[in-house]
């Protein structure tokens, strides 16, 4: 996975984004009786996203038993680019993000599993190279018995906009 760059990213988070060959995936679907957006003046808070890729799970199990802290890294960041479709798609495009506020990056772990700060950097380390490590995030980690569909990984996520368009 690549580091975080020293320098601060391009103007914009959706040239920074082709910059870095990323394409958002498909817009994720919602699982049950709920809205995935929710605006609430400048702050746009989402629901929980998953690593889906092409309309599946793209992993299973549970870190410290059969995935790796590099795979629940990898997870993380295919939710973090899950959780940027929905912003796309609601706030009219990335560049109207000013920040990223707070990340909650929740996984399915045992019980002596301990590297849940390592796993959330596959989020964290994703939206400092699009919107620039100076413009910082809160974050909290944490592990879990289960998750729906059997998902190792759940980002969700506070981002601050631009309001209007």
């Amino acid at each position: 996975m690549p580091d975080v760059p020293d320098t601060a990213p391009a103007a914009n988070a959706g040239a920074r984004l082709h910059e870095l060959g990323l394409v958002l995936p498909n817009l994720p679907t919602p699982l049950g009786n709920y809205i995935e957006v929710n605006q609430v003046g400048s702050l746009l808070f989402l629901s929980g996203t998953l690593p889906i890729a092409g309309g599946k799970l793209a992993f299973t199990g549970r870190l410290g038993e059969n995935l790796t802290v590099a795979q629940g890294q990898e997870a993380a960041r295919l939710a973090a680019l899950n959780a940027l479709a929905l912003v796309q798609e609601h706030a009219g495009g990335l560049d109207r993000v000013k920040k990223l506020v707070k990340l909650t990056v929740l996984m399915v772990t045992t019980e002596h599993f301990t590297e849940h700060a390592a796993v959330g950097d596959g989020a964290s380390n994703l939206f400092a190279q699009l919107f620039g490590p100076e413009t910082g995030h809160v974050r909290v980690v944490y592990g879990v018995q289960s998750m729906p569909i059997c998902a190792p990984v759940m980002v969700e996520t506070v981002f601050e906009v631009t309001q209007g368009q």
